[in-house]
């Protein structure tokens, strides 16, 4: 289902950032308060999962995992805004708060910062994919790979990889080492590896204050759940039926910023947790503009309200899609493409034969493939 269309979709995304400018303002003191409203909630969370696990009461302990995970997720998007120098007036305080809260999310700040920036440049951009995105083929390109490359790009986008394995992965191995940037000078290893070295005396210290079991029954469920969350939310940010993607000669990054981002309309409390993240398409406009003034944004220019927009419920069909049609120009689902490359292909009568087989039998997709080589 694609997000809706909106009176404000009209006006140029140049324009619109133009607009936005006003309000890149950071404050020390809501940042200070911002910080206070989710790293002492979640050191105390924390510590009634331990104990209420040290207590036999893991119930109570699982029960309270999500609250966590929600403030984790948080601590991210606060260092996400320290990345951009949003969150802080003073860049010397987004860059210390940023690293100190990378090793609770065990995320490298300045080495998340680089590959960061380099998604704003070039999101939406067919020509540059690959760096801080989630990877994404065209239907024409997908079609063009033999039947092994088809099969590994469907296992990366399964949900159960994508959402399972892929956010523990992510955050717990990948995230150890500067991969795609082990050749790009000091920066990438000295963040990374000061970040592990931070990860390795905090833990250490609470492992050797509570226990190895104990640490692991309240740490690893909070890293894996938010890790999880955060995935989601950034999956939804761009991978919607009506985004938008461009070949290098035709892309605009801020076309791609207000058509190529959802606003993704959470209720309060999610709003809440995830730090106003879901106005994607307003924060791709303007990156220096700090999550607590995002909704002040949409107050002040309603039409923005609609563009791009998706509810929680219409966001769960954004799992199916897979594949850019550069002729349709919106998302598809394996399913969606598999009928649209089977159309024009009517004197392949064993291919279209094998697209109903797999149509009816989803799981037969090694079928399908052998058919259709």
């Amino acid at each position: 289902m694609s997000a809706r269309p909106a009176k404000g979709a009209a006006r140029a995304g140049r324009d619109w950032a133009q607009a936005l400018i006003p309000y890149r303002r950071a404050s020390a003191a809501r940042g200070v308060f911002e910080l206070a409203v989710t790293f002492p909630p979640f050191v105390a969370l924390w510590t009634a999962m331990l104990l209420a696990s040290r207590h036999g009461e893991f119930w109570l302990s699982f029960a309270l995992t999500p609250l966590a995970a929600g403030l984790l997720v948080r601590l991210f998007m606060i260092q996400h805004d320290c990345g951009h120098g949003s969150f802080f007036p003073s860049k010397l305080a987004n860059d210390w708060v940023g690293r100190a809260i990378g090793v609770l999310t065990m995320t490298p700040y300045d080495h998340w910062r680089r590959s960061h920036a380099i998604h704003h440049a070039t999101s939406g951009n067919l020509d540059r994919r690959g760096v801080g995105d989630i990877y994404t083929l065209t239907v024409r390109e997908y079609f063009a790979r033999n039947w092994r490359d088809r099969l590994r790009y469907r296992l990366y986008r399964h949900p159960l990889v994508m959402f399972g394995l892929g956010p523990a992965y992510m955050f717990l191995v990948e995230s150890r080492l500067p991969f795609g940037f082990m050749r790009k000078g000091a920066m990438p290893w000295l963040s990374t590896m000061t970040t592990n070295a931070g990860i390795l005396l905090v833990a250490g210290l609470l492992i050797l204050g509570v226990g190895l079991a104990p640490f692991l029954i309240v740490q690893l469920p909070i890293v894996i759940l938010g890790a999880t969350a955060g995935v989601w939310l950034f999956y939804v940010q761009h991978q919607f039926e009506a985004t938008r993607w461009d070949g290098a000669t035709d892309w605009s990054q801020h076309e791609a910023a207000l058509h190529g981002s959802s606003h993704y309309d959470l209720p309060p409390v999610l709003r809440w947790f995830s730090a106003n993240i879901g106005l994607h398409h307003v924060h791709h406009l303007s990156s220096g503009i700090p999550y607590y003034r995002l909704p002040e944004v949409l107050r002040k220019h309603p039409d923005l309200r609609e563009v791009g927009r998706l509810t929680l419920w219409r966001s769960l069909a954004c799992v199916r899609l897979a594949l850019w049609d550069e002729e349709k120009r919106r998302l598809l689902s394996f399913r969606e493409a598999r009928r649209r490359n089977c159309l024009p292909t009517a004197r392949r009568p064993r291919a279209c034969k094998a697209q109903l087989i797999v149509d009816a039998n989803p799981g037969w997709l090694d079928l399908y493939e052998t058919l259709n080589k």
